[in-house]
């Protein structure tokens, strides 16, 4: 696939991309995972079924960029602030539209949103938020973020299809507040499978930082070929 550096409402985003795609992926990545995007992309094209294009939106900016709103360390000192519906307003009105004519695609392309940890947990809070993605990846999510699960339980996304994961490992830990992760993700899947929307549930082997890229890879391909285009 061919590669581009492009810069977009002052953020820095790696473009990937197939001729002709079929479908648009959006991951908001943070400089940490930057040197796994190419592995990543890779991985995505021996899964899918089907041509894509995918961006990966730098964040700064982690914990305030991606929060739907504050919340208290979960660990460290850095609390989390409420930058979430700014992040998702730039991919809208910003960087799609950047992304649509710097390659040709129709307007009408389906977009695929998805991340990893706290970007896992912003693209499922968008799924909620707007009806402009067919499809979400939230790859080991953040579900422990207070205040999620009654969120969730209070409404319907609009997204048909979303992709849910975890490590296996995840949920054994000795941080009272990220140890609720494993029943999060159990509760969050049944409530969408309640409400009939395509959804799967995958368990990987090992912690959460095992293998992000690949695991981020298994939710995009999964959403790509189970979204119509």
């Amino acid at each position: 696939m061919d590669k581009d550096i492009i810069t977009v409402g002052g953020r820095v985003c790696a473009v990937f991309s197939s001729d002709p795609p079929e479908c648009l992926l959006i991951q908001p990545s943070g400089r940490h995972e930057a040197a796994l995007l190419g592995k990543e992309v890779s991985h995505i094209s021996q899964l899918a079924d089907k041509p894509f294009a995918f961006a990966a939106c730098g964040i700064a900016d982690w914990n305030t960029e991606l929060s739907p709103w504050e919340a208290p360390p979960a660990f460290g000192n850095t609390p989390f602030g409420s930058g979430a519906a700014d992040t998702l307003a730039y991919i809208e009105n910003e960087l799609i539209p950047a992304l649509i004519a710097k390659l040709g695609l129709n307007e009408d392309i389906p977009l695929i949103l998805g991340g990893y940890s706290l970007a896992g947990l912003f693209a499922l809070w968008s799924a909620y938020s707007t009806d402009r993605f067919r499809a979400a990846a939230a790859v080991s999510p953040s579900l422990w973020f207070p205040g999620w699960l009654k969120y969730a339980e209070s409404r319907s996304p609009s997204a048909g299809s979303i992709y849910l994961s975890l490590g296996k490992k995840e949920e054994k830990t000795r941080n009272a507040v990220m140890s609720s992760v494993g029943d999060a993700v159990r509760r969050q899947s049944d409530i969408l499978t309640a409400q009939g929307v395509g959804t799967v549930l995958e368990w990987n082997e090992g912690n959460h930082f095992t293998e992000p890229e690949i695991r981020t890879a298994k939710g995009f391909a999964w959403c790509i070929n189970n979204t119509d285009t």
